[in-house]
């Protein structure tokens, strides 16, 4: 308060006093700060821990902070001093060392220190003033250490968030891996294989903490996750999946009404983009099998995305079914064919072939055994068939010899 405000005027014993003190203080700077730097390292057992560049900015917003107390005891109506005074430039590396409550612990310590010292610094009549003086200044430091560390965590969250739009669009991108290993280790990913992409709607209008609620389900079923929203689509990045089948339920739940797909676990950051781009494709495809689990896997979806001209699909039918099937040889497609063709009857297909009908049954199970998918379940069966069309008009595989013979000059 000013005199103006009704506060009484100094008596020149209280000035000469209040001088007498502020000129101890200056004095006294470097042993305040050397006092402190040992009781730092005596009664903080976490400080010793810190390396030497932590140890060395801390104790440097220790001395800033006790050299700032002499400045503002001599005008303490100005607090603006604060954020550049005694954390200057240190702000972003001292939150990064510590936690906002060991930076109160080390406030306390710098407190404790110059109260210490108030009977030596100061004469008997100017010790209460000195000790209030003390006590408010603390005040103002720990509000100003809290503002600190909200800035940086506000900071921090809008860093991650750009970090994680730019590895989410990099995995869709199948950008450089080693690129991407590096952002992705910018933001604490520790998950270094078996990843899986899910992708589905957002929410028409989500809550302002509906990103956040949906990483913190994320990380209860997977090692780590990211969140991306690209318009109304949502895609989860997951890494290390706990529960495949489980998880991805739970998971789906969290995305708007709508086809929720999943494209195959990858082993790795390059594979994640392939498997990114099934599930993409996957999505587009989705309306046409209306009766689709959610979630669904991208490699259920085949004979849609084929139709919908996804060529991965098709090289997949290519080389994982027909090919194989052509390779086992004992009649298997002839037979397959035969058994969609005639509606799915072991009679008709055994007459078709002039076989026995268990001659049927044992080659549809050899169709299952290579292919992995078996003809008797009608789904299934759809993938087959649609595998057998897209192989023939596939063009024929060269022989080995001829793939690998050397190119004319």
């Amino acid at each position: 308060m000013t005199q103006s405000e009704g506060k009484p005027s100094p008596t020149p014993a209280a000035s000469a006093d209040k001088a007498e003190t502020l000129k101890k203080l200056r004095a006294n700077v470097g042993q305040l700060s050397t006092r402190t730097t040992r009781q730092l390292e005596a009664s903080l057992p976490w400080y010793a821990r810190l390396s030497a560049d932590e140890r060395s900015t801390l104790g440097l917003v220790a001395q800033n902070g006790i050299a700032a107390f002499v400045t503002w005891y001599e005008r303490p109506s100005s607090p603006a001093w604060i954020l550049s005074d005694v954390f200057g430039t240190a702000p972003s590396e001292m939150t990064r060392a510590i936690s906002l409550q060991k930076a109160l612990q080390l406030i306390r310590i710098v407190v404790e220190v110059v109260e210490e010292q108030v009977p030596v610094l100061a004469p008997e009549k100017a010790q209460p003033e000195l000790r209030e003086a003390v006590l408010r200044y603390s005040r103002e430091v720990a509000f100003a250490a809290a503002d600190v560390y909200a800035r940086a965590a506000e900071s921090r969250g809008s860093w991650d968030t750009r970090l994680e739009a730019l590895i989410v669009d990099a995995i869709l991108r199948g950008e450089n891996t080693d690129a991407l290993r590096s952002r992705i280790a910018a933001l604490g990913w520790k998950a270094q294989e078996r990843f899986t992409v899910v992708v589905g709607k957002t929410p028409l209008e989500p809550s302002a903490s509906y990103v956040s609620e949906l990483r913190r389900t994320a990380g209860r079923y997977a090692d780590d996750a990211l969140v991306g929203i690209q318009g109304d689509r949502l895609i989860l990045v997951l890494g290390g999946l706990h529960d495949r089948e489980t998880s991805l339920a739970r998971l789906s739940e969290l995305f708007a009404p709508g086809p929720v797909v999943h494209g195959p676990e990858a082993a790795s950051l390059t594979d994640a983009s392939l498997s990114a781009q099934a599930a993409f494709a996957g999505l587009t495809a989705a309306r046409a099998w209306p009766a689709a689990p959610r979630p669904v896997a991208a490699g259920d979806l085949l004979p849609e995305r084929v139709i919908s001209g996804d060529e991965t699909a098709r090289r997949q039918l290519v080389a994982g079914i027909y090919r194989p099937l052509l390779a086992a040889s004992n009649g298997l497609v002839d037979t397959l064919s035969s058994y969609l063709e005639l509606g799915h009857s072991l009679e008709a297909t055994a007459r078709e072939l002039f076989v026995h009908a268990n001659t049927v049954r044992y080659r549809l199970k050899r169709v299952c055994d290579v292919t992995g998918w078996d003809p008797l379940i009608p789904r299934e069966a759809y993938v087959l068939q649609t595998a057998l069309a897209v192989g023939r008009l596939a063009p024929p595989q060269r022989p080995a010899h001829d793939r690998h013979a050397t190119r004319p000059h």
